[in-house]
């Protein structure tokens, strides 16, 4: 997309939703991936996307990462870092008979389903994940307990779902779905199974529900929301979803270079939020293009404060640059 010459649009000032961009779990990755790049030796291998996210997956390329689907493609004996999603537990095995170093950069959220997938496996339990299939995160628990998950998308197959104790049951929900559709699906669910056994915390993790929270607040303000990520991004999805159940038109782009000039022409207000994979310098560089087209007011909407972090998997610990979690 041409930014100059400055072209037709109404817009007249931006609202920028925060939070916004990385999570806690996000930094986490992509810090596991840059200090094994400076001090492991290479050639330092990914197993799938460290993030749902283009240009941090080519930023991490481009510093030497190679990424790979499956870890056929590992060499024995190689390092290999699992990515935030979480893999099953026939993958580790496989690393394991490959001879693979491996460092794990699954999120502790995601770390925290899998926990409870096995827990209430041992219990004998029939489990219900909510989520999309196809996902890595949604892969990656399902191998946890093959024999127990039935994966559930919708309130509709909560009705037909075969089960056969329906006194013992359990749910477990992918970390970044819509917290909205994800209630409707649980109620369903308890109103079918009232002895349902749910998590004492829940799963759909903070960054997703403080992003949502916060398109929420910023859609009455916008005539249009653009969202920052990429398309295989599940919590960028839902945040362009989001907005779009509040009645404001939402695009999810991977950069500036996606947008269209039709959708500038009519609002006045645009309302800019990014995907907990996506980088700030993406929402910046945005800014910076509307800028040049002449609009000149940039507010911001604050819902909360986050100041989460997690540590570092202990193969990094030793190597954790000074005054890092």
């Amino acid at each position: 997309m041409e930014t100059s010459p400055r072209m037709p649009m109404t817009v007249e000032k931006l609202v920028l939703a925060r939070p916004r961009g990385f999570c806690a779990g996000v930094d986490r990755a992509i810090d596991v991936v840059r200090l094994a790049l400076q001090h492991y030796p290479g050639p330092i291998y990914v197993r799938r996307e460290i993030v749902h996210n283009a240009h941090v997956v080519h930023e991490l390329r481009q510093q030497g990462a190679i990424f790979v689907e499956e870890l056929d493609e590992v060499p024995e004996g190689a390092t290999v870092i699992f990515s935030a999603h979480g893999v099953s537990p026939e993958v580790v095995a496989q690393a394991k008979a490959k001879g693979l170093q491996v460092i794990d950069a699954t999120c502790p959220l995601v770390t925290k389903v899998h926990n409870e997938a096995i827990r209430y496996a041992r219990e004998g339990r029939t489990i219900f994940l909510v989520g999309h299939e196809g996902h890595d995160e949604v892969i990656g628990t399902t191998g946890e307990a093959p024999d127990r998950i039935l994966l559930v998308s919708s309130e509709a197959e909560v009705e037909t779902l075969p089960v056969p104790n329906p006194d013992n049951v359990a749910v477990i929900t992918q970390t970044t779905l819509s917290v909205d559709d994800t209630k409707g699906i649980l109620d369903t669910l308890r109103r079918r199974f009232p002895l349902l056994k749910t998590p004492h915390k829940d799963d759909i993790c903070y960054a997703t529900q403080n992003r949502q929270a916060a398109v929420k607040a910023l859609a009455p303000a916008a005539d249009l929301i653009l969202v920052i990520g990429s398309d295989n991004s599940s919590n960028s999805t839902r945040l362009r979803e989001v907005a779009e159940a509040c009645g404001t038109p939402a695009r999810l782009i991977d950069d500036v270079s996606e947008i269209e000039p039709a959708w500038l022409r009519g609002p006045k207000v645009v309302g800019i939020t990014s995907g907990a994979s996506a980088p700030e310098h993406l929402v910046q560089t945005l800014v910076a293009f509307f800028r040049t087209q002449g609009v000149e007011i940039v507010e911001e909407i604050d819902v909360v404060q986050e100041d989460v972090r997690f540590a570092l998997p202990a193969e990094l610990m030793a190597v954790r640059p000074r005054g890092a979690a």
